[in-house]
């Protein structure tokens, strides 16, 4: 057996945090459960949209078998609702059946290629937590002895974004594929950047424009491909690249180069086709909270017009705390106090 189905989702709504662009310092109002403040946990609000995933998530066929994480806080947090109900009803399967002894858990596997993206920058981004720092709040996590690739803290291009996930998810289901006990469906939770790259690397459809809104990525949004036919299947050629051959593997000494599985117009091991695109009809309010590439350009012109400010006057001009510098997470600053505003009547912590 080999994998058919690949579930994707994006983590709910998180509390904000800001970025010094001058010096890349990060901080956040509200204290992060990690200690890092570019890693917040879900909003209040966010936990009722990662409840209702849950929900959808449970009711998938086929079933999800694997699940992997990006190892940031909001991400892992999202799946907590969905892996606890399995694991409850994987132990209530177990009792029924007479087995009054086995520990179920729905392990979580952590991979760093699935994680934030952050826009090039002139200073270091933050890095997630440690695996042994997540343990003491999710219990069920499971950390590959030696990640697929870890995203460069000088940050990437969206080119570089996108050759991260590819090589990410080729390599990644090319270790399910091997799995004696074949997986059939993967789970997928990450951010919405990585959402859009994780689209177009399955598919092979990188747009000459990289702006354009295609895979969409919405806040606990549900997106699920299928395997072409006859893409990977025991004995059946193609191609694309396959398991067995030869592919440049990353090497943490050079980590800024990223390798080439040539992916574009292609996709990913035999290649995918979208079925379901960012849906969010089972979340109460539906789509939230989109994002994609074009605020990630407007941000990189903004950055690079101010430099060229500071080179022409010959000093340095100071950048206000609440920039952010690249990634994903513009959109939802500017959004924020306008949909705080709107959920007053809740408890919701921002």
């Amino acid at each position: 057996m080999v994998l058919e189905k690949i579930y994707v989702v994006r983590h709910g709504f998180r509390s904000n945090w800001v970025v010094d662009p001058n010096t890349g310092t990060y901080s956040s109002n509200i204290t992060s459960p990690t200690g890092i403040p570019s890693d917040p946990a879900l909003a209040s609000y966010g936990v009722k949209q990662a409840e209702q995933l849950g929900e959808h998530l449970s009711n998938l066929q086929p079933p999800v078998d694997i699940i992997f994480s990006s190892p940031f806080y909001r991400c892992i947090q999202t799946l907590v609702p969905f892996t606890t109900s399995e694991a409850a009803r994987d132990k209530a399967q177990s009792l029924k059946a007479g087995n009054h002894t086995s520990e179920t858990k729905v392990r979580v596997n952590i991979e760093p290629g699935l994680g934030e993206f952050y826009g090039l920058a002139r200073f270091d981004h933050p890095s997630p937590a440690t695996l042994k720092v997540l343990n003491t709040h999710f219990p069920n996590l499971q950390a590959t002895e030696n990640p697929i690739i870890v995203p460069s803290t000088k940050g990437e291009s969206i080119p570089q974004l996108h050759d991260r996930i590819a090589y990410c998810l080729h390599s990644l289901i090319a270790t399910i594929d091997a799995m004696p006990d074949g997986p059939k469906a993967l789970l997928i939770c990450t951010h919405a950047a990585s959402m859009i790259a994780i689209g177009r690397a399955l598919t092979g459809r990188m747009p000459d424009d990289e702006c354009e809104e295609d895979f969409k990525c919405f806040t606990c949004s549900f997106s699920q491909f299928s395997r072409k036919e006859g893409g990977k299947m025991a004995g059946v050629a193609d191609d694309s690249l396959s398991v067995s051959e030869a592919v440049e593997k990353w090497d943490p000494n050079n980590a800024d180069e990223v390798p080439d599985i040539g992916w574009r117009n292609k996709g990913i091991q035999g290649g995918w086709k979208i079925e379901v695109n960012g849906d969010c009809s089972f979340l109460e309010n539906g789509e939230e909270r989109g994002w994609d590439f074009s605020i990630e350009e407007r941000t990189a012109m903004e950055e690079a017009a101010r430099v060229l400010l500071e080179l022409a006057a010959g000093v340095s001009t100071p950048g206000s705390k609440d920039e952010e510098v690249g990634g994903e997470e513009e959109l939802e600053a500017e959004e924020e106090e306008a949909e705080s505003e709107e959920l007053k009547e809740g408890e919701y912590i921002w």
